[in-house]
C-alpha cells in the first residue's frame, strides 16, 4: 500500500501545519482513517497542535520526539524501534481518536548539522525508510509535515515517501517555491523521489483580485495537477492551531463552509492516492473517496 505523503513547500509561510492538522483530523473524523502525523520541522508548529501544551513539554524533555529517535538511529547507530517514539490518541476533536503523532524539538536543525558535519546522510536515508516502510503497514496514512527549503531530513522524506503534496498560497512567492521543487524533482532522477499528488492552493482570500489571478495561472498548469477545492483564509483555521483544553466536535472547530471545504478536499486526497495504487481504477479510487 503506497499511503505515506510529505507535505512541503520550498517556502515557508503557506500554511503546510495548518493544512496537515485540518487534512489529519478530516481522516480520522470522517473517514476512521488511523493516520500518523511525523513533526519533521524544528518548529514543532504541529506538535502543538494536536497536543496540550503539558504532555509536547514532557515528550520533548523525557526523550520522546523524532530528534531522539534519528540522534539514537543514525548518530549513534543504536537499535532503536521508532513505534516508541509514538504519542497515540491525539487531537482535540473528540471523533477524531485514531490519529498518532511523532512530535518534534527545536533540536532538530543541530540534528541535522550533525549529519552533514559527520556525513551521515546515506544512513539517515536508510533509518528514514525502515521507519516509512513499516509505517505503511501499521496506518491507513502516513503524512510528514516537512519543514521548508531543502534541509537535509526533508530531501530524505521527498527521495523515501511515496507522494509529495504542495500546498501553497496564491502569491508570487509562494509559487517560486513550486518551481523549485520541481526542478529539484528531476534532479538525479536515479536517486528516486516522490510522487506528486498535487498543488492545495490554500490561504486564498476570497476578495483579492490578485489571489483569484494566481489561482488562475496555477491551475492553467496541467503539471501542478491543482486540486479542486482552494482553502480560503478563515478565522475557523486560524483558531484550530490552538488546541483546546476540552474536546470539541468537528463541526465546532471547523463550522459551516470551511468544514465541508476540508471534507471534499480530503475525499479528493483519498481518491488520488486509491488512483495511484499499482493496478487501481478509476472505480477503486472512487470507492477510496466514499
Amino acid at each position: 500500500m503506497r499511503n505515506t505523503i510529505t507535505v512541503m513547500n520550498a517556502k515557508g509561510g503557506v500554511g503546510k501545519s495548518t493544512l496537515v492538522l485540518a487534512l489529519a483530523e478530516t481522516l480520522s473524523n470522517d473517514h476512521g482513517k488511523r493516520v500518523l502525523v511525523v513533526d519533521s520541522d524544528a518548529q514543532a508548529s504541529i506538535s502543538h497542535m494536536l497536543l496540550p501544551q503539558g504532555t509536547l513539554e514532557a515528550a520533548q524533555s523525557g526523550g520522546r520526539t523524532i530528534v531522539d529517535f534519528l540522534i539514537s538511529a543514525v548518530l549513534k547507530q543504536q537499535h532503536v524501534r521508532w513505534q516508541d517514539y509514538v504519542i497515540a490518541d491525539v487531537s482535540d476533536v473528540d471523533d477524531a481518536r485514531s490519529i498518532s503523532l511523532i512530535p518534534s524539538d527545536t533540536q532538530l536543525t543541530l540534528f541535522e548539522r550533525e549529519v552533514s558535519k559527520g556525513e551521515h546522510e546515506r544512513e539517515l536515508r536508510k533509518v528514514v525508510g525502515t521507519l516509512l516502510e513499516e509505517a505503511r503497514e501499521a496506518y491507513d496514512l502516513v503524512l510528514i509535515d516537512s519543514a521548508p527549503g531543502l534541509s537535509v531530513l526533508t530531501e530524505c522524506w521527498l527521495r523515501e515517501a511515496d507522494f509529495y503534496l504542495s500546498p501553497t498560497r496564491p502569491d508570487y512567492i509562494s509559487t517560486r517555491g513550486l518551481k523549485f521543487l520541481r526542478q529539484f524533482r528531476e534532479r538525479d532522477p536515479q536517486m528516486g523521489f516522490a510522487e506528486p499528488l498535487g498543488v492545495i492552493i490554500n490561504m486564498k482570500d476570497a476578495l483579492a483580485p490578485e489571489d483569484a489571478q494566481y489561482e488562475q495561472w496555477l491551475r492553467e498548469d496541467a503539471e501542478h495537477r491543482c486540486f479542486r477545492q482552494a482553502i480560503l483564509r478563515a478565522s475557523p483555521l486560524q483558531s484550530a492551531t490552538r488546541f483546546a483544553a476540552r474536546p470539541r466536535s468537528y463541526w465546532a472547530k471547523y463550522p459551516g463552509q470551511t468544514g465541508a471545504t476540508l471534507r471534499e478536499l480530503a475525499g479528493e486526497l483519498l481518491a488520488r492516492v486509491a488512483l495511484s495504487q499499482p493496478g487501481a481504477t478509476r472505480e477503486a479510487a472512487g470507492r477510496g473517496k466514499r
